[in-house]
């Protein structure tokens, strides 16, 4: 006997992946913005094993313009599921009842299920769900997900409607004017042998639209056709409006309808959320607060509570734990080679990288705080009008914001882009922001360098953030991208009491993920390299060396630093870091606790000078990200060739920065000019030019705010 499989469709940031989880007991990630649900998710019904509950990422209808609308209708018209759970916004039901008439229009059996009634009961907002429920024609569950109220009752209204009698004539509400479902009732009796009955209905309204996609998926003769643009051409000459138009308008008319009928307001002043957002996204203030927040979050990530707990942890690791193993192993009469692999290799390698941890889980936790609160979106929109300047979308803040604790996550999120052309710019600019990865080389240069200043990272993450607009301006006018203006629609959330829940759960994740890297990735590269720096040649014997500079890491280190030696850290140290921090990033410490004396950071002796360490640090931040985000790149952007460009463009805008900021500040500390400075200098005046040269664009439209 197959399994029914339910789908859980709504709006974005309806609180459908919250529903996943209770219904199904997933740890799905749950955030307080749109688009956390970009590909879709299975799982069994926990009170009946033979339901697959399929999570679904959000829409707003069913004309797909994004990729995660174009999975949704695929999987609903292609695959049809026996029935499909509509969750809706109950504090935003006339909003989001739009979909819900589309969705009735498949012919699928469905429920809708009105989930956060403890938000709409706050703002004085009262549905009667039982008339509802009879002009609808299906079951209308009030419901509070995240209080686990009406969850059972939904999940089982879905399951009797998914084993329910396939066959049986299923009536659709009459949603549009009567000449209208005169023509769609025309253009169905010319479609019945060519379609999925029970999809009837649905495929009638999307040819009537014109949609190209159903156009060339059914191949209609010609004649068929012909017919059907006829009956299409008639209906807007009566109606004076084009179809597509004449379907929205009327729509939304039976909506407004609907809502007259069933949904009372009783409170009329404004909300906590509007209040705030007369502040955190003001005409005046939007900006300044998103400064101060951010100026925030690395305050105490990398700041003196970060740096605090992050030095009690290396300290724990070398003034305990290589002491403890080295002696132990000694005591067992390990072999002197493999005492030194586990205390210099394992424990100087991984420990060293570990030691950053409470440094990036305080990041992670201030991170999933301001996305559960409900900011994240906020942020998006404030950017928007700004963004666009540079050949971005405001969505493209949210992958931004993501990237800073991971760069894979922020790249897959970039689906939520919906012009193909700024999603790729954002796709390559994205990596730019400092991911929880590149922290702890930030701690480590801040220390060594800066006496662990506060505003280290906060300087770094600006940085990454001009480095992003910057590109975005070369790359809008480098004339690769078509981007065509288009207003911007972004779902914003009530402003919530972050729950304890999600935040721990967003915390373990990301927290989690660095730890495996740790023992995974940065276990065998921190292992190989400490191999490389034990061993070297004696002609053509492979043997132990005492001294790391007589290493076969050395030598090859030696054969690549001249690539480096212009941007101001051409030893090999700095060299192996550098290449190794492709595999991942934290392994650029980890290379250092190997090299060199893991009981001090201090025993660092890679860099000259401060000038030569922020050369370094800038490099590394801002070139091709390590080889899991590398690898998303390819799957998002689908193309051998944009893979490419995206890391040759990062690589090489990496190098220039380095090379302006190294070649400058010789220049101004010391006097000193070259043809490297020359070739900075040029370079610099390159990237000023593509940037900022005039571009006779049209004015971009105003965003617009969807609460």
């Amino acid at each position: 006997m197959s399994k029914l499989k339910i789908a859980l469709i709504g709006n974005p940031n309806c609180g459908k992946t919250t529903v996943f989880n209770a219904l199904t007991g997933s740890k799905a990630y749950i955030g307080n913005r749109a688009g956390v649900t970009v590909e879709k998710k299975e799982a069994v019904l926990k009170e009946n094993r033979d339901v697959v509950i399929a999570d679904l990422p959000g829409i707003y209808s069913l004309s797909p313009y994004t990729p995660e609308e174009i999975i949704t209708r695929d999987f609903i018209i292609d695959r049809s599921p026996d029935a499909i759970l509509n969750v809706a916004d109950a504090s935003n039901a006339e909003r989001n009842l739009y979909l819900t008439c589309q969705l009735l229009e498949t012919g699928l059996p469905l429920v809708l299920m009105m989930n956060m009634a403890d938000a709409a009961d706050k703002k004085g907002i009262v549905i009667d769900c039982v008339k509802l429920s009879g002009l609808l024609g299906i079951p209308v569950i009030k419901a509070s997900a995240a209080k686990g109220k009406g969850l059972s009752e939904a999940a089982a209204a879905a399951s009797d409607a998914a084993g329910a009698d396939k066959n049986a004539q299923k009536k659709t509400p009459p949603f549009f004017s009567q000449d209208t479902e005169n023509a769609l009732n025309k253009i169905q009796r010319l479609i019945e042998n060519s379609v999925d009955g029970k999809h009837l209905r649905w495929y009638s309204v999307k040819l009537f639209e014109r949609d190209d996609q159903i156009l060339k998926k059914l191949s209609l003769p010609k004649s068929a056709a012909a017919e059907i643009e006829s009956i299409i051409s008639d209906r807007e000459r009566r109606a004076g409006d084009d179809s597509q138009s004449i379907i929205i308008s009327e729509r939304y008319d039976f909506v407004e309808g609907l809502a007259e009928k069933c949904i009372l307001k009783t409170k009329d002043h404004d909300t906590p959320t509007q209040k705030a957002d007369r502040i955190l996204t003001g005409k005046y203030t939007a900006l300044p607060c998103f400064a101060l927040i951010m100026t925030i979050v690395y305050f105490f990530s990398a700041g003196p509570v970060g740096t605090s707990l992050s030095g009690l942890t290396r300290t724990l690791v070398t003034e305990n734990a290589v002491p403890a193993a080295e002696s132990f192993l000694k005591s067992i009469n390990c072999a002197p080679w493999l005492t030194g692999l586990v205390t210099d290799g394992i424990i100087g390698g991984v420990g060293t990288v570990l030691g950053f941890l409470p440094q990036l889980a305080l990041l992670f936790l201030m991170l999933a705080l301001l996305e559960d609160w409900g900011y994240m979106s906020r942020a998006a929109f404030i950017m928007d009008r700004f963004f666009r300047r540079f050949g971005l979308s405001g969505k493209s803040f949210i992958p931004m914001l993501i990237a800073t604790g991971c760069g894979v996550p922020a790249i897959m999120s970039s689906r939520t882009v919906d012009s193909i052309d700024r999603r790729r710019i954002t796709i390559i600019t994205a990596t730019f922001m400092p991911c929880g990865a590149k922290l702890p080389i930030i701690a480590m240069i801040s220390s060594l360098f800066f006496k662990g200043a506060w505003w280290t990272a906060p300087v770094c993450y600006f940085a990454g953030a001009a480095a992003v607009l910057i590109s975005g301006l070369i790359l809008k006018k480098l004339n690769l991208f078509r981007l065509n203006e288009e207003p911007f629609v972004m779902e914003l959330p009530d402003y919530r009491i972050p729950m304890p829940a999600n935040i721990l759960r967003a915390l373990a994740e990301n927290c989690g993920s660095f730890v495996k890297r740790a023992g995974t990735i940065i276990l065998l590269a921190s292992s190989a390299i400490w191999f490389l720096s034990g061993f070297g040649f004696d002609g053509s014997c492979l043997r132990p060396v005492t001294d790391s500079s007589d290493s076969i890491l050395r030598a090859l280190g030696d054969g690549l630093a001249f690539i480096f030696a212009p941007i101001g850290f051409g030893n090999w140290k700095a060299t192996v870091a550098s290449i190794m921090g492709l595999l991942a990033k934290e392994e650029l410490v980890g290379v250092f606790g190997v090299l060199s004396d893991a009981s001090s950071l201090q025993a660092y002796d890679v860099f000259g000078s401060g000038l030569e360490a922020f050369s370094f640090l800038m490099f590394n931040l801002l070139c091709a990200p390590c080889i899991a985000a590398v690898s998303t790149i390819g799957k998002e952007m689908k193309s051998l060739l944009w893979t490419g460009f995206a890391l040759l463009y990062q690589t090489l805008f990496a190098y220039i920065v380095s090379l302006c900021i190294y070649r400058f500040g010789l220049f101004f500390t010391k006097g000193e000019i070259s043809a490297f400075t020359l070739t900075a200098l040029f370079s610099a005046a390159a990237i000023l030019f593509f940037a900022f040269k005039p571009s006779h664009k049209k004015k971009a439209p105003e965003p617009l705010l969807k609460k």
